[in-house]
Formats: structure tokens, sequence, C-alpha cells
């Protein structure tokens, strides 16, 4: 669809009627920028639209879409050619805005992660479940440029942004507990054994030891199973 092409067909006409074009836009309810970007070819005017501007005109939506006047037997051959002009158009217009909500989701998930952790204590709920919630978010955004692969592979690259952005937010909370002596975010269990407390972790063991007021610390060990009677001697 050559949207120059008709812009200027557009302009011609609206000339030949001897109308500007404040007064075709008044007579079609819409502002005179409209029908200005439609000339200059930076835009199509909407389906609803095109009925009453080709009656203003004096045209065929068929003429409109072709940017020209038609002879009867061209008239057939160019109706089909419009038609699929019409559905790459529309598809593109769908993709682009597809691709402008998925990259506002992208952005809009990985910020509502990265704000609940600055703004919650990791030792609230609202911290994990925050951050689960953009992970989601930004997954929803990221679909939406692989809605067009086959099957197999937009699985594939779903999981897989899935997964490396867990990784992400893991490591984070792993750095956020080793160099700023915070509770993990994501702990299977916690257990509270006198001055200790236990934080169990898929990956890794969690013990914040409080044997005086001033003097808390965290200490971070292997995954292993830890026991009431070891955790209770851990700070010992």
């Amino acid at each position: 669809m050559d949207q120059e092409r008709i812009g200027k067909f557009i302009a011609e006409l609206r000339k030949e009627k001897n109308l500007t074009q404040e007064q075709l836009a008044e007579k079609l309810g819409i502002t005179d920028r409209a029908i200005s970007k439609w000339e200059n070819g930076r835009g199509m005017p909407d389906l609803s639209l095109m009925k009453p501007l080709c009656n203003e005109l004096d045209i065929t939506i068929n003429e409109l879409l072709s940017g020209e006047k038609l002879d009867k037997k061209d008239y057939q051959d160019k109706f089909e050619e419009n038609i699929l002009n019409t559905i790459d158009y529309t598809n593109k217009k769908l993709d682009k805005s597809s691709n402008t909500i998925g990259t506002i989701l992208l952005v809009f998930g990985f910020l509502i992660t990265l704000t609940a952790i600055a703004i919650f204590p990791s030792e609230s709920s609202w911290c994990s479940i925050y951050s689960i919630f953009g992970l989601i978010i930004a997954l929803i955004g990221f679909a939406k440029f692989t809605r067009k692969l086959k099957y197999s592979k937009r699985l594939f690259f779903n999981y897989g942004f899935f997964i490396v952005s867990a990784v992400f937010l893991f490591t984070l909370d792993y750095l956020n507990v080793r160099l700023n002596d915070q509770a993990p975010m994501f702990s299977k269990e916690t257990t509270t054994i006198d001055t200790t407390i236990y934080y169990d972790t898929i990956f890794y063991d969690v013990f914040r030891c409080n044997t005086n007021l001033e003097n808390e610390y965290w200490v971070i060990e292997s995954n292993e199973n830890q026991t009431s009677e070891s955790i209770m001697n851990y700070c010992k």
C-alpha cells in the first residue's frame, strides 16, 4: 500500500472540490492535522473514516486504496490487490502495536522487580511477591516478541527467558545477603531458636547470629539439612 501516492491523491481530489484541509476535516469530524498527515503520506485514514472520506471526494474505497481513478476493466484486479495490501498493512500495524506493548511490559516488569527489592525489606513477603509479579509481567512482554515463532521455538525462548530472569533474581538475592547483610527474599523456611535465625533457601543456608544486641551478622553456608540442635548451636 503506497501511502505517499494515496496522500497525493487525497490532496488532489480535495483541491478539485475547492476544500481546505480544515473544511474537509470538519466534514469528517476530525482535526486538520489528520488530513495533513494523510496527504503527506505519514498515515492512513481509519477504516471507519474511509467511507465518509470517499463520499466527500466522490470516489470508491477501491480507488482510494489504489491512489487513482480506475477504469472498469482494471477495477476487479485492483480490488483484489488492495485487499491483500490492506491485510498486509493491518498486520504490520498490529505487529508494531504488539511490539510496543511488549517493550512496555518488559521494562515495566523489571522496574517492578527492582523497585520491590529497593523498597521492601527482604524479610517482607511483599518483596518476593512483587518481585515474582514483576517477572511474570516481563515474561508476558517478552512473549509478545515470540508470538510468530513455531510453538516449540516459542516455548523454548519463553522458558529460557524465564530461567535466565529467575537466575538473575536469585543471584541478586544472594548478593544482597552476602554484601548487604540482608535476609534472603526466597527462603523455603524460617526457624528461630534462641539467638539464632535460620533461613533455608533452595541453594544455600543463611544464619543470623545475635549474640550481642549491637553485633548482628549473617553467615552463609552450603545447602545442608539442618536440625534444631545444629541451628541452636551454630552461633555458640
